[in-house]
């Protein structure tokens, strides 16, 4: 990812920093100011006086050219260890600019030549010329295939440069032509179109140098743009200039100025880097400055990795010297600049360190659910804590009624005697609920560190806070919901939406007969307590038999088996559930005639299942005429007894002891319904097993 990032802001133009508009300005003036001397001096001769002195001349050409050589082998050199293709080309533009400057220098008249020699005194345009022709090469930055085949022909390149410098040397001295033609002659054939064509390739050269330097700026690559502004200038001079007036000499100091631009510039990167070898790095091409992003990404990752295992598992100083040392052998860096590389790695060991903990804050936010006890919250937190927080150590202290305790399965180590140590309360509700405690053996918790802390305990309070809550609803969602319901709400929330699914069920419907004028006669709270002691017991039985309690309506309750959740022998359930009910009422109602007493009906077929009501309001029930035979049996049946239909009948069994009633004639249906008085299932009306019984 960080190469991708990097990438990017490659590509990315650099925004204009306050006072950019005022230095490119100033920096445009001194270049104008060369050409406008040139054209004051072409359009005022007599300001263009003359001024010869063929030693001066020679030892500034012969200086120009040593400095262009030295630049010319530390450009190659750089372009050899990092090979790349656009710094073989900035190379030999400086090796050919300096081989005809030498050229050049040898044809100063009376100090190592006697006579003026055509093919020495051209040989800095041309020269000029040909180098011109490599900086634009250069600027146009080749991509990555073309510069691996300039970098394995670079060997053949150089020589060939030094091999047509050779040529051109011997052509002059022996006076073969074209070399052999006067000077006027020459310049009047070719000089001016040569010019034309360097001066065009210049501009083209400074065009992709400062599109590279908007990308990624370098102090060498404004060096480069200068220098090309001002060898095109001593092209245009060259032209118009007369042999040894000022305006011969302007183009010398032009050339001069253009190539000890860059010198001097590459000798100031080098006093503040202390290395030659990464020195022209910024003026490199894109693949190249691309895999030293990489290279040094890998650097930076590798010493902050070191630097992070430090704080873990004690890596010695020494180990990290040798660390360092090792980059530096690696990428030829300066001590100043391992010592940067060291800074950045520890401040973005810091980072992640920081941004470890910040995940870990996360993970407890998102792993704390709300159906955890406190003490599987705590233990989680201990478990991220311990993975996300090492090397400090934490233990979390749970508030009880003999105070605050540490028990050893909430710690995440072993507690140092010696450490800086933080203590951060948890407070739930208003109430303190545990208690934060770290250690850190090496150094002392810093503000960011304590800020964590702080954020940690407020995240565990509001996890305890959730887990309490839950509690408690829980605990009223399961007095006023059928276990099934809650449980079914819990896993799948959308089985609350309205409507529902047609499935087999058996209904239990049960209501108390006399119940009416037991109320006219009773207290209304001893009614009351008379239905909580008889549903005290039913309710229970109706659990225990897998059943489902969908509503009480007054003295009568509706209860379904087989729903929310499909299990089987559902019928045979309804029936023991049934029987179980009586059996357990008549326990309480045994002494107390004047009580009234359950009658149940139990009937078993498809109904719709779900919920139904309104947006604001809604409840779980059961519909359809299976339900409603259920209901109406009841209204038929003797108290104290159960009836069961036909398909109840049919799916528990042949071992239900039933007296036949035959056909019945119900309330509200036309159809009479075939009924049966439940006297005892096998095995003494004990629920069944999960396979027993019918009903699926």
């Amino acid at each position: 990812m960080m190469d991708d990032v990097q990438a990017t802001k490659a590509d990315r133009p650099i925004p204009t920093r306050p006072g950019g508009g005022v230095r490119a300005s100033v920096w445009v003036l001194h270049l104008a100011l060369p050409v406008l001397a040139l054209w004051l001096l072409v359009a005022q001769p007599q300001l263009d006086v003359t001024w010869q002195h063929p030693v001066s001349h020679f030892w500034l050409v012969l200086g120009v050219a040593v400095v262009n050589m030295a630049l010319a082998i530390l450009v190659l050199r750089s372009a050899r260890a990092r090979s790349d293709g656009r710094l073989v080309l900035v190379g030999d533009a400086f090796l050919v600019a300096a081989g005809f400057l030498l050229l050049h220098a040898l044809a100063t008249p009376g100090v190592v030549m006697g006579s003026p020699n055509t093919g020495f005194e051209i040989a800095t345009p041309v020269g000029l010329a040909i180098a011109s022709v490599f900086f634009a090469a250069a600027a146009l930055d080749p991509r990555s295939s073309t510069a691996g085949r300039i970098v394995r022909a670079e060997p053949a390149l150089r020589w060939g440069l030094v091999g047509v410098m050779c040529v051109w040397a011997l052509m002059s001295v022996l006076e073969i032509p074209p070399l052999s033609e006067p000077l006027a002659e020459a310049a009047d054939s070719w000089l001016r179109w040569l010019a034309v064509g360097g001066v065009a390739l210049y501009v083209v050269a400074m065009t992709g140098f400062f599109r590279t330097h908007r990308r990624r700026p370098s102090v060498l690559l404004v060096a480069l743009i200068t220098a090309a502004a001002l060898l095109a200038e001593a092209m245009v001079a060259m032209v118009f200039a007369v042999n040894w007036a000022l305006s011969w000499w302007l183009w010398h100091i032009l050339m001069a100025a253009a190539f000890g631009f860059v010198a001097y510039s590459a000798f100031v990167e080098y006093r503040r880097d202390g290395s030659a070898v990464g020195l022209f790095d910024g003026v490199a091409g894109r693949s190249t400055v691309d895999d030293l992003r990489r290279e040094y990404g890998g650097a930076l990752d590798v010493l902050t990795t070191t630097l992070e295992r430090s704080s873990t598992t004690g890596v010695t100083d020494d180990e990290l010297a040798a660390l360092a040392s090792g980059l530096r052998d690696r990428f030829g860096l300066s001590s100043g600049q391992t010592e940067v590389l060291a800074r950045a790695a520890r401040s973005l060991a810091a980072e992640r360190d920081q941004a470890r903990r910040l995940g870990g804050l996360a993970m407890i936010g998102t792993e704390a659910r709300i159906e955890m006890s406190e003490d599987d919250l705590l233990a989680s937190v201990t478990d991220t804590v311990g993975e996300r927080f090492a090397p400090d150590v934490m233990r979390i202290g749970v508030a009880g009624d003999s105070g605050i305790e540490f028990p050893d399965r909430f710690s995440t180590g072993p507690w140092p005697d010696r450490a800086d140590r933080w203590t951060e309360d948890v407070v739930s509700g208003g109430t303190r609920v545990a208690v934060l405690e770290f250690a850190r053996s090496d150094g002392e918790f810093r503000d960011r560190d304590r800020a964590i802390f702080a954020t940690l305990a407020a995240e565990v309070a509001i996890a305890v806070a959730n887990v309490r809550l839950y509690r408690q609803v829980d605990a009223l969602l399961g007095v006023y919901l059928s276990p099934d319901v809650a449980d079914s709400l819990r896993s799948d929330p959308s089985r609350a939406g309205l409507g529902g699914s047609v499935v087999e069920v058996s209904a239990l419907f049960a209501d108390l007969r006399g119940f009416t004028s037991f109320t006219e006669r009773t207290d209304p709270a001893f009614v009351t307590d008379v239905l909580n002691r008889y549903f005290g017991v039913a309710v229970p039985a109706i659990l225990e038999h897998g059943g489902t309690v969908v509503q009480f309506v007054g003295d009568a309750l509706l209860a379904v088996f087989d729903a929310p959740e499909p299990r089987p022998g559902h019928a045979r359930r309804a029936a023991s559930a049934a029987l179980a009910m009586q059996e357990a009422i008549a326990g309480i109602a045994a002494d107390r005639a004047d009580w009234p007493r359950f009658r149940i009906g139990v009937n078993t077929g498809y109904a719709l299942l779900g919920n139904i009501g309104s947006r604001e309001f809604r409840s779980f029930t059961v519909i359809g005429d299976a339900i409603n035979v259920a209901a109406r049996l009841e209204t038929v049946a003797e108290p104290g007894t159960v009836l069961i239909g036909a398909t109840t009948r049919a799916a528990i069994g042949e071992d239900a002891s039933v007296t036949s009633l035959g056909e019945i004639v119900v309330k509200g249906r036309e159809q009479p319904v075939v009924a049966y008085r439940l006297e005892r299932l096998g095995g003494d009306g004990a629920p069944p097993g999960p396979m027993a019984g019918g009903g699926d």
